[in-house]
């Protein structure tokens, strides 16, 4: 092989090389940005909190459920469940302290206060067998809500008919798995309480 082939081969070599060195130095760069915004992505609900808000108070849910009310079409499902509103007090508590973004304190130390009444506690069936019997239902538990900024004594936010729920069925189906109403009700409290703690920390 003569010269000419030669250099032709070494410059096919280093071009080559080069191409290589290219494409590690775009996968470095695209693996760093995909890093730098996962870490971002978790920590995103802190940022989007006030940096003067670091502790909340949840004051006990009131029922405000009507019981006394005249069934008609529109409220047939509508029942009454005994002590649901301190067991959505207790769900929201605990989510906050899961949470970590706000930290439950006493009305005295706190910087945020939240506010909540329970309007609607509903057992909606979505599907029947063959005999008319109900196989699948709803829970919905509907609650108004309000978030306060102590200090100031300045509403920041109100949510009313703000919604938890949860589906499940009562025999086995292809579908899924029987639940009983109890399971069913403390599966629909931590959607609840999940939703109104995102709500409190997401952008205002």
């Amino acid at each position: 092989m003569g010269s000419n082939g030669l250099r032709k081969t070494a410059d096919i070599g280093e071009g080559e090389m080069k191409r290589m060195s290219l494409q590690k130095s775009i996968l470095l760069v695209t693996s760093y940005s995909l890093l730098v915004t996962i870490i971002g992505c978790g920590y995103t609900t802190r940022s989007m909190i006030s940096s003067k808000f670091h502790t909340i108070y949840i004051t006990p849910f009131v029922n405000k459920v009507d019981i006394t009310r005249e069934t008609d079409a529109a409220y047939k499902y509508r029942i009454y469940r005994p002590m649901l509103e301190t067991d959505i007090t207790k769900k929201d508590t605990n989510k906050y302290l899961f949470d970590g973004n706000l930290r439950p304190v006493k009305t005295e130390s706190a910087d945020l206060i939240l506010k909540g009444e329970l309007v609607e506690f509903r057992r909606d069936p979505l599907r029947y067998t063959d005999n008319d019997e109900v196989e699948e239902y709803r829970i919905n538990i509907v609650v108004n809500i309000s978030l306060w900024d102590k200090k100031e004594d300045k509403l920041v936010w109100q949510e009313n008919n703000f919604t938890g729920d949860f589906t499940y069925f009562t025999s086995f189906t292809t579908s899924g798995t029987p639940k009983s109403e109890d399971v069913a009700v403390n599966d629909a409290l931590d959607d609840l309480a999940r939703r109104i703690v995102e709500r409190t920390v997401e952008q205002w």
